[in-house]
């Protein structure tokens, strides 16, 4: 049974100090029956105390406030967690029988979130590319296995193209972005086929070179198989998840599953820096981990809205200036 020790840490740099930040994290591994969590320890900034509660799909969540003007809010979080195999599915009953069971499901509200999509005007040309490989005498495993593999095969991995706000429409007409996207595209396939699909934030913890994700919080999706139950896959790698993948939270998309986020009082103007390092052994403590971040992100300050006070106030500067 594979154990990874997994420092996460997130940084958020401020060109003023700011106050009132309140932040809301889904940094917390997910324990099941293939994965235990050891240990985990999250630090931050000033220490504040931090509030736990689990949400609508499971998932725990922390929340907590810092009052007092910081110029940095540095998030670490250290967790050591164990993981098991995972047990694949025997797909022994026909393909009408479990098809007969996806459908009942289409009212079953343990299922509804994972089966809507919201209206797309590429339903009909999603449907056109896929008619080559979706055929529902086939099983809905398979069926899958093939729209994973397709999203593979199809999408460029490149970073720098997309944000967490591109939406489906433009993902497809890239056919490129980084895991969230693959994940985001094969949501929309798996459901728009009536699989119950679900996004899942956490890590991927390579034992072999290659690995996509590796070093940043990774996405993957779960899809829901017939009388064997959630069974993990990840397009970006085109694998079955097993015991190399380690969830942090479960969602309908990547805002329900967002490892960190919040409000504060103060300038725009910031960077975020986030980085992930995962070892096999003895874990390095956060000191000792010198890696430069694999995610950076300079956000500028936002322009004033222009009001008319405002305007009439810069027409006045102008009109002394051109007298000057």
């Amino acid at each position: 049974m594979p154990t990874y020790k997994i420092l996460h840490r997130t940084r958020y740099a401020y060109a003023a100090p700011v106050t009132d930040c309140t932040n809301q994290l889904m940094i917390y591994p997910l324990p099941d029956h293939r994965l235990t969590v050891k240990s985990h320890t999250v630090s931050i900034t000033g220490q504040p105390e931090v509030a736990l509660f689990t949400d609508y799909f499971g998932n725990q969540v922390g929340v907590f406030s810092l009052i007092a003007p910081h110029s940095e809010l540095l998030i670490e979080s250290v967790a050591e967690v164990e993981t098991r195999a995972i047990q694949f599915p025997m797909d022994e009953e026909p393909a009408a029988t479990q098809w007969e069971n996806l459908a009942n499901l289409r009212t079953d509200v343990a299922f509804m979130d994972f089966l809507k999509s919201p209206h797309s005007e590429l339903e009909a040309e999603l449907r056109t590319a896929l008619g080559g490989i979706v055929t529902f005498g086939a099983k809905p495993l398979k069926q899958a296995l093939e729209l994973s593999e397709y999203v593979h095969d199809k999408f460029e991995y490149r970073q720098g193209v997309t944000s967490i706000e591109t939406p489906i429409e433009e993902i497809w007409r890239l056919r490129a972005g980084v895991c969230q996207d693959f994940a985001h595209m094969l949501l929309y396939l798996l459901r728009l086929m009536g699989l119950p699909a679900r996004y899942v934030s956490g890590y991927v913890c390579p034992r072999q070179e290659g690995v996509r994700g590796a070093g940043a919080t990774h996405a993957w999706v779960e899809v829901y198989v017939p009388f064997y139950g959630w069974l993990g896959l990840d397009p970006t790698n085109n694998c079955i998840v097993n015991d190399g993948h380690v969830r942090m939270a479960i969602g309908r998309e990547f805002a329900d599953c967002t490892p960190t986020k919040g409000t504060y009082k103060g300038t725009g103007a910031h960077t975020l820096e986030v980085s992930v390092h995962i070892e096999n052994g003895t874990p390095r403590l956060p000191d000792e981990v010198t890696e430069a971040p694999v995610y950076v992100q300079q956000s500028p300050a936002a322009e004033a809205p222009v009001n008319s006070y405002r305007k009439y106030l810069l027409w006045e500067q102008q009109q002394q200036q051109q007298q000057q």
